[in-house]
């Protein structure tokens, strides 16, 4: 995920090229050890000597102050600070739980099914359109099965309605944004998967706000489900009459607020309950799925062996340890290459070709020979497993953190695609109202909107 931060009220910026402390002198060339025949397996190979045009910028927080550890280090918050649990839903219980639970509120078993289809098919939480239930216990089973969890805040829509971005209260009050999108021949969800984040990635708006907690599995799954009843109600874009794409969510990204594989059982929960056949669950294909993650390596290993064909995604950003240091602090644990080859590992294991997720920024990670460098570790882990999708950062003027201009993101793009790396450049749908990647984050006007309806 990726957004440049909002510079501080009245403040200005110099330009990247000159910023002190900010740039490096430009380098001529990079020169790589040679070659040596014990090179262990999965390593670049020796490269060519390659040419830097332009300066290398380093990152810096503006306007905000990031979180450091004790030795000085970007803090890293992989444990979920402790606060009121949601209340227990439908959603974050097995089939056979719900029929228990449903038992626990003295009615019977079979009450679970027909609660589960209203859910996960009708997507209603609304006792008065249960009608098959009876009337005299209908509102004590609501009550116990499917408490609220989600307050609408405030909605956005541009695209002419094709992109809604929600902003969500949570029942302890922590704020949350998912981005609905309308394209041909299917509708995409962000999803967030935490409050926050703790991965403390200094160009991601969501990173900046620290991590508040983790969302419970029924949380992640009601962002689904409203989204779709929104979209049963005709809330959504006006589809095309060339389009046959099903009137619900078909496709889901957790690149919503948070790191998901940091909320491993419950992202997976919740992944289980999308897949599981309707009324168990939405009914959905899991190769539209798709989990990403800054470089978990362990999670990623585990996310190989759980047998469900999702789509994995790695937000790399940049393919060299030096600047990756700096850019994702997670690479303080584990290295582009442990990152990349738990990413061909999941590719070996499950047959479904990787995607590496790349924000292009302005003199900073987009310099040709990365393309080049990124292009020679992709491939020398084979061919066809993985697609780059580079990302032109939100720009923000005046700032370090600014998009790519237009010629270098085709000349970075090309490179890719020259070497035999399957590129696409992403759309950045949402911008507009902040629902982009890495645009996610509670603001003061976000939280005086939510104070407002307490």
């Amino acid at each position: 995920m990726s957004r440049s931060s909002a510079p501080a009220p009245g403040a200005s910026h110099p330009s990247p090229r000159t910023l002190e402390g900010m740039t490096e002198t430009p380098r001529t060339r990079e020169t790589r050890p040679a070659a040596s025949a014990s090179a262990p397996q999965g390593r670049p190979a020796p490269g060519k000597i390659r040419e830097t045009r332009t300066p290398q910028v380093r990152p810096a927080t503006e306007g905000w102050t990031q979180q450091k550890d004790a030795e000085g280090r970007p803090l890293l918050q992989f444990a979920s600070p402790k606060r009121g649990k949601p209340p227990v839903h439908l959603a974050d219980l097995t089939p056979a739980e719900r029929i228990e639970k449903v038992k626990e509120l003295g009615l019977p078993g079979f009450r679970a099914k027909q609660l589960s289809t209203h859910y996960f098919r009708h997507y209603t939480s609304d006792p008065e359109q249960m009608t098959d239930l009876p009337a005299d216990t209908r509102e004590q089973l609501v009550a116990g099965m499917l408490p609220p969890l989600l307050t609408e805040v405030r909605r956005l829509e541009t695209d002419r309605g094709d992109t809604i971005k929600f902003l969500w209260r949570l029942h302890d009050g922590a704020l949350v944004e998912s981005v609905l999108m309308r394209y041909p021949g299917r509708i995409t969800l962000c999803v967030s998967s935490q409050a926050g984040c703790g991965m403390n990635c200094p160009f991601c708006a969501t990173g900046q706000a620290g991590l508040t907690r983790n969302m419970s599995t029924a949380e992640i799954i009601e962002q689904i489900v409203r989204a779709n009843r929104l979209i049963a109600e005709g809330g959504l874009g006006g589809k095309k009459a060339d389009d046959h794409s099903m009137e619900r969510v078909s496709n889901i990204v957790f690149m919503g607020m948070g790191e998901p594989l940091a909320n491993y059982k419950r992202v997976m929960d919740a992944v289980r309950s999308m897949v599981a056949p309707q009324p168990d669950g939405l009914g959905m294909s899991a190769r539209g799925i798709t989990v990403s993650t800054v470089g978990l390596v362990p999670a990623i290993k585990k996310l190989a062996d759980e047998n469900i064909p999702v789509t994995f995604a790695l937000s790399l950003h940049a393919p060299d340890d030096h600047l990756r240091d700096e850019l994702i602090p997670v690479n303080s644990r584990w290295k582009v290459d442990e990152a990349l080859d738990a990413a061909y590992e999941y590719y070996a294991k499950t047959g479904r070709r990787v995607s590496i997720e790349y924000a292009l920024i302005k003199d900073m990670n987009d310099h040709a020979w990365r393309a080049d460098l990124l292009a020679e570790k992709l491939n020398q882990r084979g061919r066809g497993w993985v697609h780059v999708n580079p990302i032109p950062l939100n720009p923000t003027p005046g700032s370090i953190w600014t998009a790519s201009e237009k010629d270098v993101t085709n000349e970075f793009v090309r490179r890719l695609n020259d070497a035999g790396i399957p590129t696409t450049l992403r759309d950045t749908r949402g911008k507009e109202i902040d629902g982009a990647c890495g645009q996610l984050v509670a603001t003061t006007e976000d939280e005086a909107a939510s104070a407002a309806m307490a």
